[in-house]
């Protein structure tokens, strides 16, 4: 494996965080950084794993050092779980829970002026 493929698998990556996750950022570390918790644990640290890499492999003595056999692993791991990702459900969902949020603030603001107003015997 080159230092080119390494570079493209982190670009891919890159790519896909952008798309699914809508993460903005110049590199791969750096959207990393964005998402935060938005990844789980394993994938943050696969992502690093392939960033690091990324980054050693710009230098040609330092492409010796990287694991090939762990920069692939972390690919596969990052790719099938940004693959799996559906844009559009994230929106709709993010939409259904301020829509459900905002609804249910209404209705407890209803019963409790519906009780305010049962109180001072208006009802």
């Amino acid at each position: 494996m080159s230092a080119v493929t390494i570079q493209q698998m982190a670009d891919r990556v890159a790519q896909l965080l952008e798309e699914r996750l809508g993460l903005g950022g110049r590199d791969l570390t750096a959207k990393l950084k964005r998402a935060g918790r938005t990844l789980p644990k394993k994938v943050r640290d696969s992502g690093k794993v392939l960033a690091q890499a990324a980054q050693k492999a710009q230098n040609p003595k330092l492409l010796g050092q990287i694991d090939m056999g762990e920069v692939a692993e972390a690919y596969d791991v990052c790719l099938k779980h940004l693959i799996t990702i559906d844009p559009v459900g994230r929106r709709r969902d993010l939409f259904a829970g301020i829509v459900g949020s905002v609804g249910f603030g209404v209705l407890v603001l209803l019963v409790a002026l519906l009780g305010f107003l049962a109180w001072r015997g208006y009802f």
